[in-house]
Protein backbone atom coordinates (compact mmCIF):
# COMPACT_ATOMS: atom_id res chain seq x y z
CA UNK A 1 0.00 0.00 0.00
CA UNK A 2 1.48 3.42 -1.06
CA UNK A 3 1.29 6.01 1.38
CA UNK A 4 0.73 10.14 0.40
CA UNK A 5 1.74 12.64 2.16
CA UNK A 6 -0.16 15.66 2.15
CA UNK A 7 0.91 19.31 1.78
CA UNK A 8 -1.35 22.46 2.08
CA UNK A 9 -0.51 23.06 -1.63
CA UNK A 10 -1.70 19.43 -2.30
CA UNK A 11 -4.57 19.49 -4.80
CA UNK A 12 -7.28 18.09 -2.39
CA UNK A 13 -7.12 21.65 -0.70
CA UNK A 14 -6.98 23.99 -3.66
CA UNK A 15 -10.83 24.74 -3.12
CA UNK A 16 -10.17 26.49 -0.18
CA UNK A 17 -7.61 28.99 -1.22
CA UNK A 18 -10.41 31.85 -1.67
CA UNK A 19 -12.17 30.80 1.59
CA UNK A 20 -9.75 31.03 3.78
CA UNK A 21 -7.62 33.78 1.99
CA UNK A 22 -4.73 34.29 3.66
CA UNK A 23 -2.59 37.66 2.78
CA UNK A 24 0.92 36.43 1.08
CA UNK A 25 2.65 38.62 3.58
CA UNK A 26 1.74 36.06 5.91
CA UNK A 27 2.48 32.92 4.20
CA UNK A 28 5.97 31.67 5.44
CA UNK A 29 8.59 32.11 2.67
CA UNK A 30 9.69 28.65 1.33
CA UNK A 31 10.33 27.02 -2.01
CA UNK A 32 6.82 27.16 -2.88
CA UNK A 33 4.93 29.18 -5.02
CA UNK A 34 3.40 31.73 -3.49
CA UNK A 35 -0.47 32.22 -3.58
CA UNK A 36 -0.67 34.71 -5.78
CA UNK A 37 1.63 33.11 -7.94
CA UNK A 38 -0.47 29.96 -8.28
CA UNK A 39 -3.68 31.67 -8.33
CA UNK A 40 -2.50 33.90 -11.67
CA UNK A 41 -1.00 30.80 -13.10
CA UNK A 42 -4.43 28.94 -12.95
CA UNK A 43 -6.65 31.45 -14.04
CA UNK A 44 -4.10 32.35 -16.83
CA UNK A 45 -4.20 28.06 -17.80
CA UNK A 46 -8.17 28.46 -17.40
CA UNK A 47 -8.33 31.31 -20.10
CA UNK A 48 -8.37 29.67 -23.78
CA UNK A 49 -7.16 32.19 -26.36
CA UNK A 50 -6.58 31.80 -30.16
CA UNK A 51 -4.22 34.09 -31.93
CA UNK A 52 -4.12 34.58 -35.85
CA UNK A 53 -2.08 36.85 -37.87
CA UNK A 54 -3.41 38.32 -41.56
CA UNK A 55 -1.56 40.75 -43.84
CA UNK A 56 -2.05 44.26 -41.51
CA UNK A 57 -2.99 43.09 -37.95
CA UNK A 58 -2.95 40.40 -35.20
CA UNK A 59 -6.14 39.25 -33.84
CA UNK A 60 -6.67 37.62 -30.13
CA UNK A 61 -9.86 35.52 -29.82
CA UNK A 62 -10.28 35.25 -25.61
CA UNK A 63 -13.56 32.76 -24.59
CA UNK A 64 -15.39 35.02 -21.72
CA UNK A 65 -18.79 33.54 -21.44
CA UNK A 66 -21.16 35.24 -19.25
CA UNK A 67 -19.03 38.25 -18.63
CA UNK A 68 -20.65 41.83 -19.80
CA UNK A 69 -17.88 44.42 -21.38
CA UNK A 70 -17.56 46.51 -17.51
CA UNK A 71 -16.27 43.47 -16.39
CA UNK A 72 -13.35 42.68 -18.75
CA UNK A 73 -10.19 45.04 -19.02
CA UNK A 74 -7.49 45.04 -22.03
CA UNK A 75 -4.73 47.01 -21.55
CA UNK A 76 -1.11 47.30 -22.68
CA UNK A 77 2.32 47.07 -20.33
CA UNK A 78 5.14 49.02 -21.11
CA UNK A 79 7.50 46.38 -22.38
CA UNK A 80 4.87 45.73 -25.48
CA UNK A 81 3.00 42.79 -23.45
CA UNK A 82 -1.30 42.93 -23.66
CA UNK A 83 -2.58 41.88 -20.34
CA UNK A 84 -6.86 40.77 -20.34
CA UNK A 85 -8.24 40.58 -16.95
CA UNK A 86 -11.27 40.28 -15.31
CA UNK A 87 -13.22 39.04 -12.50
CA UNK A 88 -16.38 36.43 -12.74
CA UNK A 89 -18.61 36.87 -10.36
CA UNK A 90 -20.89 34.09 -8.59
CA UNK A 91 -24.57 35.13 -9.18
CA UNK A 92 -26.05 36.28 -6.05
CA UNK A 93 -29.29 33.88 -4.84
CA UNK A 94 -32.98 35.46 -3.57
CA UNK A 95 -33.45 32.70 -2.14
CA UNK A 96 -31.29 31.45 1.51
CA UNK A 97 -32.15 28.05 0.66
CA UNK A 98 -30.78 27.04 -2.51
CA UNK A 99 -27.86 24.40 -2.38
CA UNK A 100 -25.36 23.83 -4.88
CA UNK A 101 -25.13 20.44 -6.06
CA UNK A 102 -22.11 20.65 -8.34
CA UNK A 103 -20.29 24.04 -9.01
CA UNK A 104 -17.87 23.41 -11.81
CA UNK A 105 -18.29 26.99 -13.67
CA UNK A 106 -15.28 29.04 -12.48
CA UNK A 107 -15.51 32.00 -10.54
CA UNK A 108 -13.02 34.75 -9.23
CA UNK A 109 -9.56 36.49 -11.27
CA UNK A 110 -8.60 35.96 -14.50
CA UNK A 111 -5.93 36.96 -16.55
CA UNK A 112 -4.14 36.63 -19.86
CA UNK A 113 -0.50 38.02 -20.94
CA UNK A 114 0.62 38.17 -24.84
CA UNK A 115 3.73 39.23 -25.49
CA UNK A 116 3.13 41.66 -28.74
CA UNK A 117 5.84 41.00 -31.72
CA UNK A 118 7.95 44.36 -32.54
CA UNK A 119 6.20 45.16 -35.12
CA UNK A 120 2.85 45.73 -33.22
CA UNK A 121 1.32 49.30 -33.84
CA UNK A 122 0.21 49.79 -29.88
CA UNK A 123 -1.66 52.75 -30.88
CA UNK A 124 -3.84 51.04 -32.69
CA UNK A 125 -6.20 48.23 -30.89
CA UNK A 126 -9.40 47.85 -30.36
CA UNK A 127 -11.04 45.17 -28.30
CA UNK A 128 -15.07 43.79 -29.15
CA UNK A 129 -16.73 41.70 -26.65
CA UNK A 130 -20.07 40.06 -28.60
CA UNK A 131 -22.01 36.28 -26.88
CA UNK A 132 -19.35 35.81 -24.43
CA UNK A 133 -16.16 36.57 -27.05
CA UNK A 134 -13.64 38.59 -26.56
CA UNK A 135 -12.16 39.87 -30.19
CA UNK A 136 -8.70 42.43 -29.46
CA UNK A 137 -7.35 43.61 -32.83
CA UNK A 138 -3.99 45.21 -33.46
CA UNK A 139 -2.90 46.46 -36.20
CA UNK A 140 0.27 45.85 -37.58
CA UNK A 141 2.94 48.77 -38.24
CA UNK A 142 4.38 49.59 -41.64
CA UNK A 143 7.30 47.62 -42.63
CA UNK A 144 10.20 50.26 -42.90
CA UNK A 145 11.27 51.27 -46.32
CA UNK A 146 14.45 49.44 -47.13
CA UNK A 147 17.70 51.92 -47.15
CA UNK A 148 18.48 53.41 -50.45
CA UNK A 149 22.21 53.50 -51.15
CA UNK A 150 24.01 57.02 -50.49
CA UNK A 151 25.77 58.46 -53.51
CA UNK A 152 28.50 60.57 -53.19
CA UNK A 153 30.02 62.78 -56.07
CA UNK A 154 33.63 62.09 -56.37
CA UNK A 155 35.34 65.05 -56.88
CA UNK A 156 38.58 65.53 -59.10
CA UNK A 157 41.48 66.77 -56.33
Amino acid sequence: MAFRIIGLNDPIFSGFEDIFDVPDHEVEKSATPSKKYVRDAKAMAATPADIKEYPDSYVFVVDMPGLKSEEIKVQVEDDNVLVVTGVRQRESEKEKEVKYVRMERRIGKFMRKFVLPENANIDAISAVCVDGVLTITVQKLPPPEPKKPKTIQVTVG
